[in-house]
């Protein structure tokens, strides 16, 4: 087989927000025989990450998000692991700034760089890629489901750390409430087949939690204020996606962003229900 029908098997994800380089760097690695998808930003390029199969990726580092190159790159090697990835850079030293994150990367090309060297590299490396054993990977739920306990320590943590909430003179169990319960309920909701839009709507999936009632009554007892009850929920979303964060390695990608989704709407119909059981007291209360 020749190099050029070598070439014509490989696809390339390639990612750019700058549509005169995508076109540049599409039409020479076309020219190569390069089977080339182009994305012009972050969610475009994890929805072809998650949906399709591709030999190499070639992202610019710097797009309008700061850490958008390392957030393709990330997505690109738990997804696809055996895909060669190359980071693009117009910074001469960020070999030497970045080291630690870059060794997501297979390889730093700093511009300019000529196109013919580019897919030099690339035979070259993938010709010596040994392909990398998959491991095991887990949906959100099961995370959250497997995490519960040091979600609830870490959201206590930082509950404790909050001015607002930690004025109450409360035991660590009054404290924590009915929130073990409440991110088992999230967790069975992300357990739930995704609809085929990836779309999530409240009205429709949201689960109705005799927890999060029950934490709402708990909390008008306590002597909660309905701008702590928000508060709260608010430490418990930053909570879970720091848990997320901590397993990057054994989460599948290709379902993250409809759970995140997700998890966002359930914990915003917890508060809802929530708040709800909570003015029905102080309605009561009042008359």
């Amino acid at each position: 087989m020749t190099q050029i029908e070598q070439a014509s098997a490989h696809r390339v994800l390639l990612v750019d927000d700058d549509g005169a380089v995508r076109a540049m760097m599409n039409e020479a690695l076309t020219r190569k025989k390069f089977e080339v998808v182009t994305a012009s930003s972050v969610p475009e390029a994890l929805r072809h990450i998650a949906d399709e199969t591709f030999d190499v990726l070639i992202t610019d580092l710097h797009m309008p998000e700061a850490g958008d190159g390392f957030t393709v790159v990330s997505a690109m090697r738990h997804s696809q692991p055996n895909a060669l990835t190359l980071l693009v850079s117009g910074y001469p030293d960020i070999e030497s700034a970045m080291s630690a994150i870059l060794l997501e990367a297979d390889e730093v090309l700093v511009k300019p760089f000529q196109v013919a060297k580019l897919t030099d590299l690339i035979h070259e490396r993938l010709g010596n890629r040994k392909p990398l054993e998959r491991q095991p990977k887990e949906r959100v739920g099961a995370i959250l489901l497997r995490c519960t306990e040091s979600i609830v320590a870490d959201w206590l943590r930082r509950a404790k750390q909050s001015g607002e909430l930690n004025h109450l003179q409360l035991s660590n169990e009054d404290r924590t409430g009915h929130l073990p319960k409440l991110v088992e309920d999230l967790a069975a909701r992300l357990s739930k087949p995704i609809p085929k839009t990836g779309i999530t709507t409240k009205d429709s999936d949201a689960t109705y939690s005799i927890a999060a009632v029950a934490h709402g009554k708990l909390r008008y007892s306590q002597g909660y204020t309905p701008e702590m009850l928000v508060h709260e929920s608010r430490i418990l979303q930053v909570t879970i996606f720091g848990i997320l964060r901590d397993n990057m390695n054994g989460l599948d990608f290709s379902l993250l962003l409809p759970d995140v989704m997700t998890i966002a709407d359930e914990v915003d119909a917890q508060l809802t229900q929530a708040m709800g059981s909570y003015m029905k007291l102080m309605k009561s209360a009042a008359d």
